[in-house]
């Protein structure tokens, strides 16, 4: 194991830090800030964490397989989003929701927090952003704001969200000597970040006008999310937990758009930062994903102005075709263990051999069982059946034709338009994967949360373990892989200094959750979706700063739990 002090922690953490400067600070594009990291990480493994050359051939070779999970659902949610938008449906889905209610936040906060919590309950991998964040697009959301609102309000259900894969993780890596009583602390947790995340979308929308405005919904939605989950966690199964919540928090919409207060337009809000003040001239003022990554930007199929620009519009029926599509093939394969695991049959694997460094760090051999792509029970070929059911739909009901022969201009081709946005997308995704795997493997990763754990007591500890679940999730762009790095080293440090074991491991998964709204490839398929490849740091700085803070304050709470011995048994 490479030695735990300063100098080969700073080295360690040089990668970051580069990400973090050039993404953040010089606003690079992402894959230009990818590049950096991963040569970055490259040469710190073979000058200093003594990894020879076929050692780096193999963790590069590991990152390029783990990033191809992610494009099975870039490019799918590319042609998801085109297929929709030339019939013009984004244009038609806001236009219909409309007409619930005109309550510009309560929408908001219905597809960046209720909805894609939803999503998020039933399938991860990215999907809730790739869906929500079109959505608040089409609601008249600034392009970044409708990217960093979905990062932030599906982050609670990243640990008992997706049929709760990655709580599962969790407790198959560690032996915890109290499941229910860990798995209700996780939920504790996640209720904070909950209500966070709710206030803090408000806050977005128009600052603390909008948060007293909000705030009778939030207090009901998060009592359903909250409460609800603890409840399904306590009482029935933690990997149903989310799902049962998160569709709970669904049927109480549907009152709350009758409440007076939500039933009409927002009233007495001046200020509005996300939001683009001309409804009508949507269009024309925000990029679509035919943005290339230079700027630059293209044809579309809908006109930019005119007056009967919201006239042969399709109705909400068929404007939601894909997206009740993508939700029926992802819950429907998750329930139905027998119909998934048929599926789940056909996979893509890449056998590759262990690794070990000069400093013993071992990496065992990634054998053909033991991280193969379901190729056909993934999001990636949920999002393409939704496309093709949506593009039979939308052409023989004549919607391309009418959105064609309404449009001002000419439309580029679409394997063009899709391909524009996703080459330096899936640069990026690359890159960012080999650097975490050559970090991975190399021994940094650890270098950096055991360096971490070292500063702490038994008393303070538990504000670091959010952090190191979080800087888990950043570099693996998952809460599960998150619990699989350091599940273990949280365990057996909280061990060693005698802290609250259940504690410290809900702080690890609620920190690789709160984590998940930065990690590179959510932020990237949000940018993708909405078409603004390359201000992926612009959408960092928006989610940077809550992810810190909450953070830091989920290991305050944990501090304090501990230290008064609550829930110390149930």
């Amino acid at each position: 194991m490479p030695p735990v002090d300063l100098v080969y922690w700073s080295v360690a953490a040089i990668p970051l830090a580069l990400l973090m400067v050039t993404l953040v600070v010089l606003r690079w594009k992402a894959h230009e800030a990818a590049s950096v990291g991963m040569f970055a990480a490259i040469l710190i493994a073979f000058s200093v964490y003594e990894m020879d050359l076929s050692g780096l051939a193999v963790a590069s070779a590991a990152g390029v397989w783990e990033a191809v999970p992610i494009l099975y659902i870039i490019i799918p949610a590319l042609i998801f989003y085109h297929v929709i938008d030339r019939a013009r449906g984004f244009d038609a889905l806001r236009e219909q929701v409309k007409s619930f209610t005109e309550n510009e936040l309560f929408l908001v906060l219905v597809a960046g927090w209720v909805f894609v919590s939803f999503m998020q309950s039933i399938t991860g991998f990215g999907t809730p952003i790739v869906v929500a964040a079109p959505i608040l697009l089409a609601l008249g959301v600034k392009p970044v704001y409708a990217v960093a609102i979905p990062l932030i309000g599906h982050a609670w259900a990243n640990t008992f969200g997706t049929l709760g894969v990655a709580w599962v993780t969790l407790e198959g890596v560690v032996e915890m000597q109290d499941v229910l009583l860990t798995a209700v602390s996780a939920g504790v947790l996640l209720w904070v970040v909950n209500i966070i995340a709710g206030v803090t979308i408000a806050y977005i929308y128009g600052r603390g006008e909008a948060v007293r405005y909000a705030l009778p919904m939030v207090v009901v939605i998060s009592l359903v999310h909250g409460g609800g989950q603890l409840l399904g966690i306590y009482f029935w199964e933690p990997a149903f937990a989310n799902f049962f919540a998160a569709t709970l928090a669904l049927l109480a919409l549907a009152p709350l758009s009758r409440f007076s207060r939500y039933a009409t337009p927002v009233d007495g809000i001046e200020t509005r930062p996300a939001m683009i003040e001309d409804f009508s001239n949507l269009r024309s003022e925000t990029p679509t994903p035919a943005v290339t990554d230079g700027g630059e930007q293209l044809a579309t199929s809908a006109p930019e102005t005119g007056s009967h620009s919201d006239d042969g519009l399709m109705s909400l029926k068929f404007a939601a075709i894909p997206f009740a599509v993508l939700a029926a093939l992802a819950f429907i394969t998750g329930a139905v263990e027998p119909l998934g695991e048929a599926l789940g049959a056909v996979e893509l694997v890449a056998p590759l051999p262990g690794v070990e460094t000069g400093f013993g760090v071992e990496v065992a051999a990634l054998s053909a069982a033991d991280d193969g792509l379901a190729v056909l029970n993934y999001p990636g070929a949920f999002l393409l059946v939704s496309s093709l059911v949506a593009y039979i739909a939308y052409r023989y009901t004549g919607h391309y034709a009418e959105a064609s022969r309404r449009s001002d201009h000419s439309v580029e081709g679409f394997t063009t338009v899709v391909l524009r946005t996703a080459i330096p997308a899936s640069v990026a995704v690359v890159g960012f994967l080999v650097m975490a795997l050559v970090m991975d493997y190399s021994g940094q990763v650890t270098v950096l949360a055991q360096g971490l754990a070292l500063v702490a007591t038994s008393d303070t500890y538990g504000f670091l373990s959010p952090l190191i679940g979080a800087l888990g999730s950043f570099m693996t762009s998952s809460n599960t892989a998150s619990n699989i790095l350091f599940g273990g080293l949280q365990y057996e440090t909280a061990n060693s200094l005698g802290t609250n074991e259940s504690w410290i491991l809900a702080g690890q998964t609620a920190g690789g959750a709160i984590g998940n709204a930065i990690s590179p490839a959510n932020v990237i398929l949000g940018t993708t979706a909405v078409g603004i490849v390359g201000r992926e740091g612009d959408v960092l700085r928006k989610v940077i700063p809550w992810v810190g803070a909450v953070c830091a304050f989920i290991g305050i709470l944990i501090v304090l739990a501990t230290a008064i011995g609550l829930m110390g048994a149930i």
